[in-house]
């Protein structure tokens, strides 16, 4: 039901071949787990997207398109779960991925108080500035923090497609069963 709803949403392979700007790729975009929604090829994207979600700057979904592509993993899907940082989220997720690397370093690397980002949106471009002064007061906790963020939220959403897509084979494996003895 999910998969035919995403696959209602999501763009035809060979439309998106035949864009003027793809079609300069040639055969890089024609093998089938770029577009297809299986398990693999699903789970594969999540983690590509959660991964580059955490890469700085505004170089997400070309990062995520950049590991897609070899790894023969749905690009739609990569592209789309990048989304999950947006103004909102990105500092609570730099806050954790400092917190993390924190962790990780052990000891009481960069201990003075950092002053939560708080965003001004009258003043975007200083608003922006201000965010990299704030990121680079970080220092070292969030330059381990950042990397060990996007792998472990990458294997995390690895293994939750994975598993939830067993799990929903599994019930409609069941729910089948199911209708078939009533009937017999």
């Amino acid at each position: 039901m999910v998969r035919k709803l995403v696959r209602k949403h999501l763009p035809d392979a060979d439309t998106v071949r035949r864009h003027p700007w793809v079609a300069r790729f040639g055969s890089l975009l024609h093998h089938p787990n770029l577009w297809h929604l299986n398990r693999d090829s699903v789970a594969g994207a999540v983690a590509i997207g959660l991964f580059s979600g955490l890469v700085p700057g505004p170089l997400q979904m070309l990062t995520a398109l950049l590991l897609a592509i070899p790894l023969r993993r749905n690009i739609p899907v990569a592209l789309l779960v990048t989304l999950y940082t947006n103004p909102f989220t990105i500092v609570p997720l730099y806050a954790l991925a400092w917190g993390y690397g924190k962790l990780l370093l052990g000891g009481n690397h960069n201990s003075a108080a950092i002053e939560p980002f708080v965003m001004d949106w009258g003043d975007f471009l200083g608003s922006m500035r201000a965010l990299a002064d704030w990121v680079f007061a970080m220092g070292k906790p969030l330059a381990i923090g950042l990397p060990a963020l996007a792998l472990t939220l990458a294997a995390a959403g690895y293994l939750a497609v994975q598993l939830g897509w067993r799990a929903y084979v599994i019930l409609a494996w069941r729910a089948r069963r199911r209708r078939r003895a009533r009937r017999a």
